[in-house]
């Protein structure tokens, strides 16, 4: 083991390595393209007016969300760990030692859920091929999903068929399965938006979808009768935008940062984080290609909420020429996206258990996979059987588990990883830009010091606040 120069860094001989710079791109990139890409932000755009939102979240993606990613980049890179035993390595003080455990909670958290909601995709791929909604208008598409979500031998068997296909490909090994089947899932996928993409903007009367998401009108963002209302629409689009940039990422629980420690440096990092950006919106605006134009073709609400996806699009669908090929394939786009992020959390967690606890690659999938497995069961029995637990301003067991994901240990998380990226307490300044700039390629901004240690953390506080005011309100109301 050898000091890297000037970067605090480490480099270790048998550490995996992906096998092509397109690896780590398309990998990265699909841990970050998920269902926050295709699911929420088509209905949050829907919701806040279209292309006016579009471009506030664009701006925050570049200020908050980009710096946060080059951040766990470089601290995988120079350490050449996992969160499991990075901190320690670039902070021989241990002072930072506590914040070890915090992606692999985060981690093993988001999977909870997020295997229920893959296992919907799924579901819904073989429901759309084999015709379970041909001639049902949104009630009947709505009472499908609801029966599913009622069932919990449906739910909890899709949900094993996601784990078991997640742990079967980091089985294989990094470059082998991760890297190889992820590399072939991501190319389908962006092949499949293109197609769905040209379907739907030829449909007739998708033009003004296209208007509704390409063509700004600010004024959407200040609906309201009084000032005040339109003040607070505003202030609801601007923290939605801003929320919508920094989790679509998955910044704050290492899931990026284990990828930074499977790449050499030949490439300087920013520069990489901002391609793997570009394709995460790439994707979401691509999402909005499909989904807007067909919404105003057949006279349906862009705004719907949450059951844009799973109860009016394949009733959009249904009204489409050939609509059954059409929704198939857009769920088999949806599931590539869920099992890609999958993938790559898996990947986290059982990089985290070998340098942890210096297990093999087979014991560490072994068992991680029964600990999601039981971990992620009270999700799924959460729409059902486990129907009563819920916490009132946030929910069922889903919303409670994705309430603690993405309204505490990301926006934190990633305030921490800055703090440890520019603060002397930590790995300090001077070492992280040493490391990120390390290689060929665009160079950190040096005299963005200040915006990492002020603005940064003040965005990141007021997306935590903000996230618990309207439930510490309703809490307080009980009381």
């Amino acid at each position: 083991m050898s000091e890297g120069k000037g970067t605090g860094g480490v480099q270790t001989a048998d550490r995996e390595r992906f096998a092509s710079r397109l690896g780590f791109i398309l990998i990265s990139a699909g841990c970050a393209i998920g269902l926050g890409n295709v699911w929420r932000f088509p209905y949050i755009v829907g919701e806040y007016g279209g292309a006016a939102f579009v471009l506030m979240y664009l701006v925050f993606l570049i200020i908050l969300g980009l710096p946060v990613m080059v951040m766990e980049f470089a601290v995988g890179r120079a350490s050449q760990k996992s969160a499991a035993l990075a901190f320690d390595t670039l902070q021989p003080s241990r002072k930072w030692h506590w914040f070890s455990w915090w992606g692999y909670i985060g981690c093993m958290v988001l999977m909870m859920f997020y295997t229920t909601v893959g296992g919907w995709m799924l579901s819904f791929v073989v429901k759309m091929g084999t015709g379970a909604f041909n001639g049902l208008d949104s009630a009947g598409v709505g009472q499908v999903f609801n029966d599913m979500l009622a069932n919990p031998t449906e739910l909890v068997g899709w949900m094993l068929v996601v784990i078991v296909l997640g742990f079967l490909v980091c089985s294989l090994g990094l470059q082998k399965g991760v890297e190889r089947i992820t590399k072939v899932m991501m190319v389908c996928l962006l092949g499949i938006m293109v197609v769905l993409v040209a379907r739907a903007v030829t449909l007739p009367g998708g033009l003004e979808g296209l208007e509704f998401y390409l063509i700004p009108d600010f004024g959407k963002l200040f609906a309201g009768a009084t000032p005040a209302e339109q003040w607070a629409t505003f202030g609801d689009a601007v923290y939605a935008a801003m929320g919508q940039a920094f989790f679509t990422l998955s910044l704050g629980i290492a899931a990026m940062e284990i990828f930074g420690s499977y790449i050499g440096k030949e490439r300087s990092l920013t520069g990489e984080a901002l391609r793997i950006c570009g394709l995460d919106t790439a994707v979401a605006l691509m999402a909005g290609l499909i989904i807007f134009p067909a919404c105003f073709a057949f006279a349906v609400e862009p705004g719907s909420g949450p059951g844009l996806v799973f109860v009016t699009l394949p009733s959009v669908f249904n009204q489409m020429p050939m609509g059954q090929l059409w929704g198939a394939l857009f769920f088999v786009f949806m599931s590539f996206a869920a099992l890609s992020t999958i993938i790559a959390v898996f990947e986290n967690l059982i990089s985290w258990s070998m340098d942890k606890w210096g297990w093999s690659r087979k014991v560490a999938v072994a068992r991680t996979a029964i600990l999601v497995t039981v971990l992620s069961l009270p999700c799924a029995l959460g729409f059902n059987v486990l129907a009563g637990v819920t916490i009132p301003a946030i929910g069922d067991i889903q919303s409670i588990e994705d309430f603690i994901v993405s309204n505490n240990l990301l926006p934190l998380g990633s305030l921490f990883f800055v703090l440890f990226c520019v603060t002397k307490s930590g790995w300090g300044w001077e070492n992280f830009l040493a490391e990120a700039d390390t290689g060929r390629g665009l160079k950190f901004p040096a005299w963005s010091l200040p915006w990492l240690k002020f603005g940064i953390p003040s965005l990141i506080l007021i997306i935590f606040v903000m996230g618990y005011a309207p439930k510490v309100a309703v809490w307080l109301g009980m009381a």
